[in-house]
C-alpha cells in the first residue's frame, strides 16, 4: 500500500520535502512523514471513524475507532466504558459480551445511554456466535473471549465487522488488531488515615499501534466523581493548559 502511494505522489510530482530533506531523518520526521502516509492511506480507502471521547481521541491512530477494525483492550471496566462514552452519547448502539462484571450503574456514570446498550453477560461457549450475531445490530461490541477460536472464525467475525462497519474491542491479545489500548499506570484517592472512600482514580492510558513508531500516552481522571471521565495533560499537539472532559448524562427516574 505504501508503495503504491510513494508511486501516485511522484506520478503527480508531489513527493514531500520530509522525504528529501536529510540522508539520515530525525525520529521527528519519521514520525511526520509516518503520519502524512496515514493520512493519505485514509483518505484514499475512505476510512470511516466512529468518534470517541474527546479526552481519548487524540491517542487513537486515526482520532477515533475505525469502523470495521478490531482493537485490543487492557481487562479494565472502566477503560472500556470510557471508549463506549463516546459512541454512545453520538447515537451508537454498544454490545457488551462475556463481561458479566460490567456495571449499568458505574457505565451511565461515565455517560453511557443504558437504552442503547446490550449486555450478554454468560454466552459460554457461544461467545463468538453471539458476537457475530449482534454485529448486524451493534456499532461498538466489547467482548471478553472465551475458549480460543480459530483463525478460520476469527477471519470470518473480521469480515463481518467489515461488512457491517462495526468496531470490536477485544478484552486481551486479538489477531490484526488497529491498536493495542492500556491502562499503564494507576492511583486511586480518596482515603485518609483509616478513614474515608475511594473517589477517584488517575491513570496513564497507552495506546500501541503498528502503524505509529511511538507508543502515545495520556494520562486521566478515570472515574471522576464530578465529570466522570477528565484529561489532565493537554491532548498531543495541543495547547497547554487544556483539559478534556464529558458530563454525564443525567440518571433517569425509576
Amino acid at each position: 500500500m505504501q508503495v503504491a502511494i510513494f508511486e501516485r505522489m511522484f506520478d503527480h510530482g508531489e513527493v514531500p520535502t520530509l522525504a528529501l530533506a536529510s540522508p539520515q531523518p530525525t525520529p521527528s520526521a519519521v514520525e511526520a512523514l509516518q503520519a502524512r502516509i496515514n493520512a493519505m492511506q485514509r483518505t484514499t480507502l475512505d476510512t470511516k471513524l466512529t468518534p470517541t471521547h474527546e479526552a481519548l481521541a487524540d491517542l487513537l491512530p486515526d482520532g477515533g475507532l475505525k469502523q470495521g477494525a478490531a482493537y485490543s483492550v487492557t481487562s479494565s471496566s472502566a477503560l472500556v466504558m470510557a471508549l463506549l462514552a463516546g459512541p454512545s452519547q453520538a447515537g451508537s448502539w454498544c454490545g457488551v459480551v462475556g463481561v458479566p462484571e460490567f456495571g449499568v450503574e458505574a457505565a451511565e456514570a461515565l455517560g453511557i445511554d443504558l437504552d442503547r446498550l446490550v449486555l450478554v453477560p454468560h454466552p459460554g461457549d457461544q461467545w463468538l456466535t453471539v458476537t457475530a450475531a449482534i454485529a448486524d445490530a451493534m456499532s461498538v461490541i466489547v467482548v471478553k473471549p472465551g475458549r480460543a477460536a480459530s483463525d478460520g472464525a476469527v477471519t470470518k467475525l473480521a469480515g463481518r465487522l467489515r461488512e457491517r462497519g462495526s468496531t470490536l474491542l477485544v478484552l486481551g491479545t486479538w489477531p490484526q488488531t488497529e491498536a493495542m489500548i492500556s491502562i499503564t499506570a494507576s492511583r486511586w484517592s480518596g482515603l485518609g488515615q483509616g478513614w474515608g472512600y475511594l473517589t477517584q482514580r488517575e491513570v496513564t492510558v497507552t495506546v500501541s499501534s503498528r502503524r505509529s513508531p511511538t507508543p502515545r500516552s495520556g494520562r486521566l481522571v478515570l472515574p471522576d466523581p464530578k465529570v466522570g471521565i477528565r484529561r489532565l495533560d493537554p491532548p498531543l499537539g495541543a495547547g497547554r493548559g487544556r483539559t478534556a472532559s464529558v458530563t454525564p448524562l443525567p440518571r433517569r427516574a425509576g
